[in-house]
């Protein structure tokens, strides 16, 4: 194996000096072998199967048709989905292909690869240089040479229960707010980049007509008081408490922690500090011999 990798080494090397040799003099540079790692490629998402069984809740349309690794390029209100975009998608899948398999010459399947494309807004100018076929609302299948991208396109998504985390990429105000009442965290702490999703558009001028705000107050009320107690600061907990229930079970020495000598004696009248020298003096002399 080590042979036959030198081997296609050698021919490329040696085609590339041929080609130096051709370009000799002429306004080309031929670089041979040039390392693509020096700039960081980064593949916007890749979902990959860690083991066996179905997901226990509804897979969103366009995602349902899961593979073992399933890489995904997602383009927001603001970016288009047009052909370089995908281009840039199918160089990702080749060096993820290459990386995961167990060598260059033992690929693995390509059935074992999806390719998918999230946009929230309709790639009119793509559909222009390659037909989209339309398999159902919001879906399409992209032919791309011999390789097919799943198009997903967040406005056409029709408002369904398993569609509402996608709908709130969509920046349309209606479908945002739908995704909002009918999301349905699995981990507590990713409830909070609820608030945060709204905080982006109110930011980036999108009017949703539903704040960040009405967010954090409509899910805050639908919380056990436990869960309520999580997400707040120890200022937000005891904000409202009265001096007494703040320090209710505290021993004394914690309570008089951190404060200073006249801190401690506050509030205590001139007599009342001179009994307690005394009964320090007291506590502190030698017993009698």
């Amino acid at each position: 194996m080590a042979e036959e990798a030198d081997s296609s080494r050698s021919w490329h090397r040696l085609f590339g000096v041929i080609l130096t040799d051709f370009f000799t003099g002429c306004p080309f540079e031929v670089e041979v072998e040039k390392d693509l790692s020096l700039k960081k490629q980064l593949l916007d998402i890749v979902i990959v199967r860690k083991g066996p069984g179905e997901c226990p809740r509804p897979l969103p349309d366009g995602l349902t048709e899961l593979a073992a690794h399933n890489l995904i390029t997602f383009k927001s209100f603001q970016e288009p989905l047009d052909a370089w975009a995908l281009k840039e998608l199918l160089g990702h899948y080749v060096n993820y292909r290459k990386q995961v398999s167990p060598s260059p010459k033992q690929l693995l399947s390509e059935e074992e690869f999806h390719l998918f494309a999230v946009c929230a807004r309709y790639p009119r100018d793509l559909a222009a240089q390659v037909p989209l076929e339309e398999v159902n609302a919001g879906v399409y299948r992209c032919r791309w040479a011999v390789d097919v991208v799943r198009v997903v396109v967040l406005h056409q998504l029709p408002l369904s229960a398993h569609n509402a985390f996608l709908h709130l990429f969509s920046a349309l105000p209606e479908q945002v707010r739908y995704g909002v009442s009918h999301f349905r965290p699995v981990s507590g702490e990713t409830s909070t980049l609820l608030g945060q999703l709204l905080d982006r558009y109110e930011g980036e001028g999108v009017e949703m007509g539903y704040t960040a705000k009405d967010f954090r107050r409509d899910f805050v009320n639908e919380l056990s008081p436990e869960e309520r107690l999580k997400g707040l600061s120890p200022e937000e907990r005891l904000k409202g408490l009265p001096a007494e229930e703040r320090l209710k079970g505290l021993p004394a020495e914690e309570r008089l922690k951190g404060l200073s000598p006249e801190e401690r004696l506050k509030g205590l009248t001139p007599e009342e500090i001179r009994q307690l020298m005394e009964r320090l003096r007291a506590d502190s002399s030698p017993p009698p011999a």
